[in-house]
């Protein structure tokens, strides 16, 4: 068991290291950090627009990383929001001109990527894969808020 975990542990921290130090490397190249990538390719899917908790939702990171997130990116002229009568509240943002067209480069980088680090997977490896990984993060999720029975 002891084995396991550490496999499990080091490979999942192994691959948000590299996640991490990819988004660092190529967002340096448009002027952004590693954390906007994230939310250009999410408001690239959703061109209708997202509120902030929405974004915290889909993203899965906190309500204080979100907003300083999505402020410099306001400030930068990639994303807008579109209040109502000066009210943020419940505001969607959009992406400006300026910001689709880096977060269509983006996702073409994001898409690249992982097609790269899947290589040598075949499709019903990759959709085994994803099942796994999707039922083993439900289930830390679940443990992180109800503890570990043991």
């Amino acid at each position: 068991m002891i084995n396991r975990f550490e496999q499990f542990a080091s490979s999942i921290a192994c691959i948000y290291r590299h996640i991490q130090k990819l988004e660092r490397d190529e967002m340096a190249k448009y002027g952004l950090k590693g954390p906007h990538a994230m939310c250009l390719v999410i408001l690239n899917r959703y061109e209708e627009g997202v509120t902030s908790t929405d974004l915290c939702k889909i993203c899965d990171k906190d309500k204080a990383a979100i907003s300083r997130t999505v402020s410099q990116l306001v400030n930068m002229g990639l994303v807008k929001r579109n209040c109502i009568n000066n009210i943020n509240y419940r505001t969607k943002l959009t992406l400006t001109p300026e910001g689709k067209a880096i977060a269509d480069k983006v996702n073409g980088i994001a898409t690249a990527a992982v097609e790269q680090a899947g290589a040598g997977l075949n499709d019903e490896d990759r959709k085994i894969f994803y099942q796994a990984m999707d039922l083993i993060a439900t289930n830390l999720q679940n443990l992180s808020k109800d503890g570990i029975d043991y």
